[in-house]
Parts: C-alpha cells; sequence; structure tokens
C-alpha cells in the first residue's frame, strides 16, 4: 500500500515558502504521493442565501495543475488531483494541461476526476450541472485518445475535435484515471471506466457495497476488478495509535493507496502540518522515531 499525504489546501494560502517547505517535507518523511483537492471559486453566502457547502468564497484553494508543476520541479513525487471537477472544464484544456503535468512528473501523475456538487461553481464555469455525469463518461473517452493518438477526430454531444492533437504526447498513454465515487450510479460508472477509485467512507459494510457495485460493473465491462486500484484515506487527530489501526483496516480491505490528511486538525502553520505527518510516518513505517 503506498502511502501518501493530502494537500491542506484550506490551510496553506498564499504563502509560496510554505508550499514548498511542505512539499519537500513530505518527500523526506518518506511520502510517495500528494493529493490536491480541487475548487477553482467559492460562493458568496451572502448572495446564495441559506448556503450549505462546506467550502465558500472564503477557503484557499491552490488550482491543483499549476501547483503541481510547482511542485513537480521541487520533489520527485507521485502527484493526484483528488478530484479535478473536470465536466465543468474544457476537455481539451483539461488533457493538455494534464499531459503536461505527466511529462514534468515523468509520468508520476494520476488524475482523479469527478462531478462535483457546486452549482454556483458550474454556472461561473459556463458548463451544464445537470449533464455533468454525462459528460464526464464523454469527455474521459476524447482524453484518453488525446493522450494516445497523433491526430484525433471525435463528434460527440458535448466536444467536437476535427484532426487535431496534442503535442507532446504524455509520457503516460494513456495517464491514469481515477474516479471520486459516492453514489451508486458513480461506482458503477468507475467499475466500467475508471483505472482506479477514491471511496468516500471508512473501511466497513458500507465500503464493502460500494466496491462490490465497482467491481461488479468491472466484471459487466469485460474488464479485471483486480486491476482497479483503490486509495483510502485517514485525518490525523494527534492520536497515533487510531491513525495506524484505521491504516491498518484500509490495508485489510485492499487498498492499494492511502493519503493521510492533516486539514482540520487545528494546526496554525506549515510547520505544525509537518510535524504531525512527522508523527505519521513514523506510525505507518516510513521511517525511524
Amino acid at each position: 500500500m503506498r502511502i501518501g499525504v493530502v494537500f491542506p489546501q484550506t490551510e496553506m494560502s498564499g504563502d509560496v515558502g510554505a508550499v514548498r517547505a511542505y512539499g519537500q517535507a513530505v518527500e523526506e518523511l518518506g511520502f510517495r504521493h500528494v493529493m490536491a483537492y480541487d475548487h477553482v471559486v467559492g460562493a458568496d453566502p451572502a448572495v446564495h442565501q441559506g448556503w450549505q457547502g462546506p467550502y465558500d468564497l472564503r477557503s484557499t484553494f491552490h488550482e491543483p495543475m499549476v501547483l503541481f508543476g510547482y511542485l513537480a520541479a521541487l520533489t520527485t513525487l507521485e502527484l493526484v488531483s483528488g478530484i479535478i471537477i473536470l465536466p465543468q472544464r474544457q476537455t481539451v484544456l483539461a488533457a493538455k494541461q494534464a499531459a503536461e503535468v505527466d511529462l514534468l512528473t515523468a509520468g508520476r501523475f494520476r488524475l482523479g476526476v469527478g462531478l462535483g456538487w457546486n452549482q454556483v461553481e458550474y454556472e461561473a464555469l459556463g458548463q451544464n450541472f445537470t449533464t455533468r455525469g454525462r459528460r464526464m463518461e464523454e469527455q474521459v473517452a476524447l482524453m484518453r485518445r488525446l493522450w494516445t493518438e497523433e491526430s484525433v477526430t471525435f463528434e460527440g454531444a458535448f466536444d467536437r475535435v476535427t484532426g487535431a492533437g496534442l503535442a507532446p504526447l504524455p509520457v503516460s498513454r494513456p495517464i491514469p484515471l481515477w474516479f471520486g465515487a459516492q453514489s451508486p450510479p458513480a461506482y458503477r460508472r468507475a467499475g466500467r471506466l475508471a483505472d482506479g477509485w477514491f471511496p468516500q467512507m471508512s473501511p466497513g459494510p458500507k465500503l464493502d457495497e460500494a466496491r462490490a457495485i465497482v467491481e461488479e460493473a468491472a466484471t459487466q465491462a469485460g474488464r479485471d476488478p483486480a486491476g482497479l486500484g483503490m486509495e483510502g484515506r485517514v485525518s490525523w487527530t494527534g492520536d497515533a495509535d487510531e491513525l495506524g489501526a484505521l491504516a491498518g483496516r484500509w490495508r485489510e480491505a485492499g487498498a492499494t493507496h492511502l493519503a493521510v490528511s492533516t486539514m482540520k486538525a487545528g494546526l496554525g502553520s506549515v510547520d505544525e502540518h509537518i510535524a504531525a505527518l512527522a508523527s505519521a510516518a513514523v506510525t505507518l513505517g516510513l521511517r525511524g522515531s
């Protein structure tokens, strides 16, 4: 099980020195990858009365693809978007950006994608919230062709490409696509189309049910379920024993990857995030005490 970290988006604002220190420390501690969340804009609760979303316009988010370009020059970590809200982005441009990150990291890149939940953000980016599921399926097919074919002609319900291609093509052909999933339709989509998936729950009966749907969909699509990756997530609370126990449960559940999140743990600086990850690294056997 490959162990990485969740970049603390909402707690790492405009200090480029903090971003650099974080990325380099994560690698030195023995973690294998950095995952970053995605939001382009946040909603203003003063305008959207009764706003219930977990983030708003004051929640900080570095743009993942640009962030990864920076981190690629500083570390040899695998970089993972967890997730890019793909249907609100222009497909060919997203494919180009992903290809560039893949090149800059020498193939150490996983593109995690998902549907998102924020209608305000979809509107701001000029995309239709109600068709996002169908659009993402089409986007995945087009992007995989753009990453592997010199010239692409494609006519879909949402995108049209006539005799065009990306250059240079990415190192990974195609780039691994992982799906965020937290509903039966999303589980089935992951089983049919994804290289791996990100469950949104802890190990237990609900994960077992979700995984069964993913694997059944993979089998029905003529794919080997054993070839699908699964990345769990654990939160740092200051309790090393709890962290170690949950990581063990993910390993037993068959996770191929695990990410440690220090967000919402009351940590006030990049140094505190790094110190928490240093403790986690010892607990998880990535380095000695």
